[in-house]
């Protein structure tokens, strides 16, 4: 009787030891998993477990990502040179009154008297056009007769081409050399270059100068002055 009862005591134990292993099983297999993110450097795993862990040198704490700084420009060694080209001005009119004296260099002759080389400086407004270079000739018939010139206005980078109209005059005031020739009329703009590119107009002429020579066939240099007034049309 002994053995069969500790035969059955034995069997009951395995039972209950079985049903123990299978019911912790159970519960293992069905206890929730958890899955936490796992950073390294820049590198990103995922841990999926009932008790996750990191694997070592492994972090769930997100690691900040610095921004990198703009790096600053360096000046450049050369510095900008500030552009040649004067401003052209807009459209419309600019008021001219300058004053010009200078030297005119002549030369005689028994058909004409030519102003080879005419150069003066100028005051007034002037548009910074306060340098003035030309050249022009008159065959006298008569005591007053016909000019004929031509001349260029500059400084500040631009210039200005002026040129005389048929209605230009050059008087003397004798009938004989030496004597002082008055020029009156009126010039035209011809064009220009710099902020006068495509300049029109109209100026107004008056200005003197002095022939010493008694005879034709010498060459000299005078005193002069010349008056220019009006408006330039820029575009």
């Amino acid at each position: 009787m002994k053995s069969i009862r500790t035969s059955r005591l034995a069997r009951v134990l395995v039972i209950i030891t079985v049903l123990g292993v299978m019911s912790a099983n159970v519960s293992i297999a069905n206890a929730a998993t958890k899955t936490i993110t796992c950073y390294k450097g820049t590198a990103v795993k995922k841990v999926k477990a009932v008790a996750p862990k990191c694997p070592k040198g492994w972090t769930t704490k997100k690691p900040v990502v610095k921004a990198t700084p703009k790096a600053t420009p360096k000046p450049s060694a050369t510095p900008t040179k500030p552009s040649a080209t004067p401003t052209k001005p807009s459209a419309g009119t600019v008021a001219f009154n300058a004053i010009y004296k200078g030297k005119i260099a002549l030369v005689w002759s028994d058909s004409d008297v030519r102003a080879t080389s005419v150069t003066g400086a100028g005051t007034g407004t002037d548009a910074g056009l306060n340098e003035l270079s030309g050249s022009g000739s008159v065959a006298p018939q008569a005591q007053c007769d016909a000019f004929d010139g031509a001349g260029t206005l500059s400084g500040g980078g631009s210039t200005l081409k002026v040129s005389f109209d048929s209605n230009a005059k050059a008087c003397a005031a004798e009938g004989d050399a030496p004597t002082a020739i008055a020029i009156t009329g009126t010039a035209r703009i011809t064009g220009g270059t710099g902020k006068f590119a495509g300049a029109t107009g109209t100026l107004k002429v008056t200005g003197s100068f002095a022939i010493k020579s008694k005879d034709a066939g010498f060459s000299e240099s005078s005193a002069f002055t010349i008056t220019l007034s009006g408006n330039i049309n820029t575009k």
